[in-house]
């Protein structure tokens, strides 16, 4: 019976000895041997003895000095029959606990990146309205208050579709979609961006390929590395954009940037909302601190996965890896440069990855 409970178990006698226990509750580490190990267990198990009643709380199991360690768990201890017998039952929240953290961060983080553009917004609307007889000054907060609205859509449509990718629900309609189309969608889209900063955009790769998605998300996931690429690149470098069949059942879009590169401490969080890794940099260059956050659910609800090779001063490769659409649906992949005249554009992507 105790195997088959959802939660931990442990039955105590009236000695203080553990009779019975599930293995959840020896991996928890409530149990060593025949006693229990866990201080509050063992007084809530002998107070329910000595009462006869039962008894709840919450109690975090394994903790060090930071807090954030160990497992919380909801206890429930109950006399178990007549002879001094105690059940003890642990139900781990542990996973609920970090998803409310999660809910109460994001909720911080939103209200406070909202707040920004919002208060730029009214602050500017009352300077205008001050310098009405100054039409330079009108023009010049004008064209503030454009960048500001700017920011502050482009906010609310990452939020939209974060939203989107990161529910449990299935992907609907998905349909057989190029990665040469969306590639070329994707560098379109943040083009004007890289020619402001006399930044060549490269593609290259293997043309035919195809994955069953939804286009534009997979565009929107592509656009985001690809502007990120752009905007922690110096004037006169090069992006590349490459696609490979890796097997028979994967392939791979990687962008390639020859920036400042992520510091190696910053690498596992990089993929968190409004995560960045140099704030006021971002900022300057627009981010929400969504983007990659976008792409990582994005390629998890299409099966696949975001990988990232960066060194500081180096660069960096960002990959995209799905599922190869099946070979009944699609053509036959072959060697396609884009710009056949500029045969280095795969040699750079291939020594910058790993």
């Amino acid at each position: 019976m105790l195997s088959v409970l959802p939660s931990s178990a442990v039955v105590v006698d009236g000695e203080d000895r553990v009779l019975r226990a599930s293995s959840a509750a020896r991996a928890f580490g409530m149990v060593s041997g025949d006693r229990l190990v866990v201080d509050e267990l063992l007084a809530m198990a002998r107070l329910v003895r000595r009462d006869g009643e039962i008894r709840e709380l919450e109690l975090q199991v394994g903790s060090s000095r930071n807090r954030r360690d160990g497992r919380w768990f909801a206890v429930r201890v109950a006399p178990l029959g007549s002879h001094g017998l105690v059940l003890v039952l642990a139900e781990d929240l542990t996973e609920l606990r970090r998803v409310e953290a999660i809910r109460r961060d994001f909720v911080a983080n939103v209200s406070h990146e909202l707040k920004t553009p919002v208060g730029a917004l009214s602050l500017l609307a009352e300077t205008v309205e001050e310098a009405a007889d100054d039409p330079d000054a009108v023009r010049r907060f004008a064209g503030r208050m454009q960048l500001e609205s700017i920011r502050l859509t482009n906010l609310v449509h990452d939020l939209i579709t974060l939203a989107r990718v990161q529910n449990d629900e299935p992907l609907p309609e998905l349909q057989p979609v190029s990665l040469s189309e969306i590639t070329v969608e994707a560098v379109d889209r943040c083009r004007l961006k890289a020619s402001a900063r006399h930044i060549d955009l490269a593609t290259g790769g293997q043309d035919g390929l195809r994955v069953r998605g939804d286009e534009e998300l997979l565009i929107t996931a592509l656009r985001n590395l690809v502007d990120n690429a752009v905007a922690y690149s110096p004037e006169n470098t090069r992006v590349v954009i490459a696609t490979r069949q890796t097997d028979d059942e994967e392939v791979e879009i990687s962008v390639t940037d020859q920036g400042i590169g992520i510091p190696e401490a910053d690498l596992e969080r990089i993929f968190e909302r409004f995560y960045r890794v140099d704030p006021a940099r971002s900022r300057q260059t627009g981010g929400t601190g969504l983007g990659l956050a976008i792409v990582k659910h994005v390629t998890t609800k299409h099966g696949g996965e975001v990988t990232v090779w960066s060194k500081e001063g180096s660069g960096s490769t960002f990959t995209l890896r799905l599922p190869l659409l099946s070979s009944s649906d699609r053509t036959t992949p072959h060697e396609t440069p884009e710009f056949p005249d500029d045969a280095s554009v795969m040699d750079t992507a291939r020594e910058a990855t790993p």
